[in-house]
């Protein structure tokens, strides 16, 4: 399996939830897709969500070391 770096692994989502966007037109995928998108000075447009997306990166990533 290739490991993907915390931004590479942010902009999977996102494709994803285009994908699923692209499905469904829904609305509540379509302004979380807003608040993920990235702004010039390499923010997200909600900085809110980086960190959560930071914060499950952390969660994972120790559960995992915990089934090891």
């Amino acid at each position: 399996m290739k490991h993907l770096t915390e931004v590479q692994a942010f902009n999977a989502m996102i494709k994803f939830l285009e994908l699923y966007y692209e499905r469904t037109l829904s609305d509540d995928i379509g302004s979380l897709l807003g608040d993920l998108q990235f702004l010039k000075d390499g923010k997200t447009a909600d900085p809110a969500a980086w960190q959560d997306w930071s914060n499950c990166i952390c969660e994972v990533l120790e559960k995992s070391k915990k089934q090891a």
